[in-house]
Formats: structure tokens, C-alpha cells, sequence
């Protein structure tokens, strides 16, 4: 299935802009474009919703057709029961997450053993954690990690742009993770010289103008035939004003979910 993220409507609901774009009225804009999937990602509000604000949000959810998923980062026992419970109160099959969050930044053997405390607990309400690929951990590290655990509840969150800031290879960390993988986060990613031609940038493209070898992608996970959620996000840098950014980031939306939409086809 393909979906939307909070990450594909960033700008939209931070306070850069006049009126930032509620959760409802992202999973409202999510249903608009005929999208059935919307991934909570790395959206502060959520912790602190009442139990009555949650409903609100599922209810709305349930209304409009779209399915939900979150994403945290951490892997502390309490933390993941947290979002266990987020996952019950929303209707969520999927809690994406990350080795490190801002308080804690576990050992490869403290994050097995955070896993296997909270994974059967996981199982049995028929939830999956995904691990993202990113920076601050090598992707050996995270398939490692999940094989010790050995669950199917425990996988790969796929997102090759990420690792390129450690210097890994996207084509070879898609081909380390297609069999783990339980959600791809989809974005393209270009390199642009800085100004003066000192230095490179690392933003996000619109997909398929730049570097992310999605027909590699596409081969390796087969994300559609393994019934593997594909969630578009975007790194937009900002383009001056709110307007403007606001209008750039809707356009991008649109064409990625065209270019996900023609693959299927």
C-alpha cells in the first residue's frame, strides 16, 4: 500500500506557517488524494493527546477510509509501551522507530535486550516494530539486531538516503535489509554545490530526478508482491517563504504519489 507521512507534510504543520495543518487535516488532505495509508511519524503532539483527542483522531481516521501508522524513536521498554498503547487506542499495525532518541543511545546488546522484553507483548497485539536505516547506526548493526531477535514483528524500516551521511552505499544497504524490510520510507535525494562551489548539500528531490536507484529499490524489497507499505516523505528545504514552500511541498506530494501510482501499473 502507498502512504503519506507527517514527513510529507513537514512544513505545512510546523510553526513556520500561519496556519499550521492539524493532524486531522493531514489525514483529511491524505484521504483527498485517494491515499488509504497515513504514518504518524516523529509528531510531538501525540504523546500528550488525551485518551478523548486519540479517539477523535481514530474515529476520523476510520471515517475516512485511511489506515494508521506511528513512528517514535528510542527503544526503552516503557517508551514502546507507550506507543503499544498508541498503537491499540489508533488502530496502528506498524510503530516505526530508532536505536537512538535524545535521552538514550543503548548498545547493540542493551537494544536486544530492550526488544525482547516488549516484542512478545508487540506479537500478541499483532503489532510490528520497523527499525529505520539512518546515520547514527550502521545498517549491519540494525540487520544484526534483528536476526538476534528473530521475530517477525521486528524489522527494517527502509530509507536509503539516510545513510549516505555515514557514508554508506544506498544500493548496498537496499540490497542488506530487502529481507527485513516492513516499511519503506520513499524520498529522493540530490547532492547540490554550496555556494561559491565550496561543498556539497544533501536535500531531498522530487522523486526520480535524483540519486535514489528506485528501479533497484522496486527489484530488491518488491514492497507491493510482500504486501510492505511504502510511505513518501520529502526533505524540502525551505524555498523563502511559507507560501511558496507550502505550495512546493503539495506539488511534490502529487508527484511522488503519481510516480509510486504508475510502478503498479
Amino acid at each position: 500500500m502507498i502512504g503519506l507521512s507527517t514527513y510529507a507534510y513537514f512544513w505545512q504543520w510546523s510553526d513556520q506557517v500561519p496556519e499550521p495543518l492539524s493532524l486531522t487535516g493531514m489525514l483529511a488532505d491524505t484521504a483527498a488524494q485517494g491515499v488509504e495509508l497515513f504514518q504518524i511519524c516523529d509528531y510531538p503532539p501525540l504523546e500528550s493527546m488525551t485518551d478523548a483527542e486519540l479517539d477523535e483522531v481514530r474515529d476520523e481516521a476510520r471515517r475516512l477510509g485511511v489506515r494508521l501508522e506511528l513512528g517514535t524513536r528510542g527503544l526503552r521498554p516503557e517508551h514502546l509501551r507507550r506507543y503499544l498503547e498508541l498503537a491499540g487506542r489508533l488502530d496502528a499495525s506498524l510503530v516505526r522507530s530508532m536505536l537512538y532518541s535524545a535521552d538514550s543511545r543503548p548498545t547493540p546488546d542493551e537494544a536486544e535486550a530492550y526488544l525482547r522484553e516488549v516484542v512478545p507483548e508487540y506479537a500478541a497485539a499483532g503489532v510490528t516494530i520497523a527499525l529505520e536505516t539512518y546515520e547514527q547506526v550502521p545498517t549491519r548493526v540494525l540487520v544484526d539486531l534483528v536476526d538476534r531477535v528473530g521475530d517477525e514483528h521486528v524489522g527494517i524500516c527502509l530509507d536509503p538516503a539516510n545513510v549516505v551521511a555515514a557514508l554508506e552505499l544506498p544500493g548496498d544497504v537496499i540490497e542488506l535489509t530487502a529481507p527485513h524490510v516492513k516499511n519503506v520510507h520513499v524520498k529522493d535525494f540530490a547532492f547540490t554545490r554550496s555556494a561559491g562551489w565550496v561543498g556539497f548539500a544533501l536535500t531531498g528531490a522530487r522523486l526520480g530526478t535524483g540519486q535514489l536507484d528506485r528501479a533497484h529499490e522496486v527489484r530488491a524489497v518488491r514492497a507491493a508482491e510482500r504486501g510492505i507499505n511504502e510511505v513518501v516523505e520529502h526533505w524540502l528545504p525551505w524555498q523563502g517563504d511559507a507560501a511558496t514552500t507550502c505550495a512546493v511541498e503539495r506539488e511534490w506530494t502529487a508527484h511522488n504519489l503519481d510516480y509510486l501510482r504508475s510502478e503498479r501499473t
